[in-house]
């Protein structure tokens, strides 16, 4: 297989770019002192790499003087070809760095919290930033963030996303809730809670809580699902419906719970093992835009984390908790009794 030649400048034998690096620094400052200070390095290792660069040129670049030095007419020559070629080089490795559209900022997330959170709440994040068109992608594949244009992704997980910087955005629960139309037609109280359809989505993420649902209770395992979904939307509307009862999010669902919507018939509730948060590689957190977007969510998600606490202190205090067995693939899975929940104080 035959290759291109080579650029003239990568033929031949090249000076070490660190020593060029010390090179330029201690040209700038003459003096080999402030040099190591800026680089964070001791004088001797200024002085090394000097001279390494000294015999690989042969020549000399600097005068050394008692308390000083200064370049001799070689190290006048290339000091400026030097600091250019850095110049140069920061450009390139900023080109890469660079937002081929900044107008446009695109989120890849999960369709449940796109629908039922995010896309609601997005006009006051368009009135602050009238400019910027915002895209979502509504999905549960991991965006991998190769041959893409996205440039945010929300994901509900353990946070451990190889290659990609992560955030934690909010810690979110589970609750068991229902339609108070619902009520009218079941009795929880009376076993296998009174024959209330089931309703539950296929997501790995609440697996452990179907068990442990179903001990508390007094259901057999596993619980039949009268209706089983793909995404929790579809489950919340199910559920809106009058269809059953279910364990959904409180991100989903605390909106539907304070206008009475829904209402948490039973007395548990679970800290979910995952968490949301904003997921990108690493330079895209220095875009403008999603600076702009994460200083926005950050401020929004507050809502949720206030209405939880505003039920945990309302409604859960002097209850006692309990933990799930520990699991060799899990964590424990915080548990605690609830009571009935509605903002007006019954089911």
């Amino acid at each position: 297989m035959s290759y291109p030649s080579l650029p003239g400048i990568l033929s031949g034998r090249m000076p070490p770019l660190k020593a060029l690096r010390v090179f330029a620094v201690a040209a700038h400052y003459q003096s080999f002192k402030q040099a190591a200070e800026h680089l964070f390095v001791t004088q001797a290792a200024v002085s090394q790499q000097i001279r390494l660069l000294e015999e690989h040129l042969g020549q000399t670049l600097f005068i050394r003087l008692n308390r000083e030095v200064r370049l001799t007419p070689a190290g006048q020559t290339l000091y400026p070809f030097v600091i250019s070629g850095f110049e140069e080089l920061s450009r390139g490795l900023e080109r890469l760095n660079e937002d081929s559209n900044p107008d446009a900022l695109i989120i890849n997330c999960l369709p449940s919290f796109a629908g039922r959170w995010l896309v609601p709440g997005l006009g006051s994040f368009q009135q602050q930033n009238p400019a910027l068109t915002v895209s979502i992608i509504p999905g549960h594949a991991l965006e991998t963030f190769e041959h893409s244009d996205t440039d945010l992704a929300i994901r509900f997980g353990r946070g451990h996303y190889p290659g990609l910087k992560t955030e934690l955005l909010l810690e979110d629960y589970y609750l068991p809730v229902c339609s108070p139309s619902i009520l009218d037609r079941y009795d929880l109280s009376k076993p296998g809670l009174g024959g209330i359809p089931i309703l539950s989505d296929d997501l790995p993420d609440d697996d452990n809580l179907w068990p442990d649902f179903a001990r508390r209770v007094g259901l057999p395992e596993p619980i039949h699902s009268s209706l089983l979904v793909h995404d929790a939307t579809m489950l919340t509307d199910a559920v809106l419906a009058g269809q059953g009862l279910a364990l959904l999010r409180f991100s989903l669902a605390y909106r539907l719970i304070e206008s009475e919507q829904l209402v948490c018939p039973l007395p548990f509730y679970w800290h979910s093992v995952f968490s949301y948060f904003l997921v990108a590689p690493e330079h895209h957190f220095r875009r403008s835009k999603v600076q702009k977007f994460r200083q926005w969510i950050a401020e929004e998600i507050l809502e949720i984390s206030a209405s939880w606490k505003k039920v945990s202190d309302t409604l859960l205090s002097g209850f006692e908790a309990n933990s799930l067995p520990d699991s060799d693939s899990e964590p424990p899975v915080i548990q605690q009794a609830c009571g009935p929940y509605s903002t007006s104080g019954k089911c």
